[in-house]
């Protein structure tokens, strides 16, 4: 789903194994290598849990993209790390998810999206 960037390399760290186990109440460090093939003023970031095929927003505490590693206004052509924090909340139940992660330019186009399989546990 990457039309206007293309991944180099994603990291979640830490998660030596897939699933990633994500305990409770830990958050996860992000970091996405991308290079973009449009230029764009800023980007935001949208997370979700998917289960049984829906989509359920992931709340993260910094969605905008120009404020998680990458130097905005975005250029056609240039690589970006992105980085951000997955936070895992206690109050989330302990089950077997896919995180898919996007981000998105200023048209609501894909720059990349990615997805890991989780379990959250305690």
């Amino acid at each position: 789903g990457s039309k206007d960037g293309s991944i180099q390399e994603v990291n979640v760290n830490p998660c030596p194994t897939q699933p990633c186990l994500l305990h409770k109440g830990t958050s996860y460090s992000i970091n996405v290598t991308f290079a973009s093939k449009i230029e764009s003023q800023g980007s935001k970031a949208r997370v979700y849990g998917e289960m049984l095929h829906v989509d359920i927003p992931f709340p993260i505490p910094e969605p905008d993209g120009c404020k998680s590693g990458i130097q905005c206004p975005i250029q056609k052509g240039h690589s970006y790390s992105y980085l951000n924090k997955l936070p895992v909340k206690t109050e989330y139940p302990s089950i077997k998810l896919i995180v898919k992660w996007e981000l998105v330019d200023d048209q609501d186009q894909m720059l990349f999206c990615w997805k890991i399989p989780v379990q959250i546990t305690s």
